[in-house]
């Protein structure tokens, strides 16, 4: 059996409104909205991208509608996300205000840390490599 040729791997993150996550990674982090498909008064579905990196947002309800077997599975829990940074420190700064769920701290593997929570519960742990 030949093996997939992945190309990239885009996280799809879940909210039930995706105009503050939005506004989360365009504003704190820089990222560009490059995508929006509306669902009623809101946005429904949204790619966000910066860098080559690349992350999607989809409302409960637009998921409800597209795939009855998934829009279970969206409510279950938050996602958690490693983001590497160039500056961890730079990171926080941009991230100021943000709910903290993991204090900045120096791991066994040598890299800096610290993890908040987005608008929608989703965890996010950046990370400087080599920064102890």
């Amino acid at each position: 059996m030949k093996a997939a040729d992945v190309k990239k791997i885009t996280p799809i993150l879940f909210a039930e409104q995706l105009e503050p996550c939005i506004h989360f990674w365009t504003e704190c982090l820089g990222f560009q909205k490059i995508v929006e498909v509306p669902e009623g008064d809101n946005i429904g579905f949204a790619i966000l991208e910066k860098n080559g990196v690349e992350l999607m947002y989809q409302s409960f309800a637009s998921a409800a509608k597209d795939n009855e077997t998934t829009s279970k599975a969206v409510h279950k829990e938050p996602s958690f996300l490693y983001i590497e940074v160039a500056d961890v420190n730079a990171a926080m700064e941009a991230t100021k205000g943000a709910e903290i769920v993991l204090p900045m701290r120096t791991t066994f593997y040598n890299a800096k840390e610290f993890g908040i929570k987005d608008p929608a519960g989703h965890v996010f742990i950046f990370a400087q490599q080599n920064a102890a």
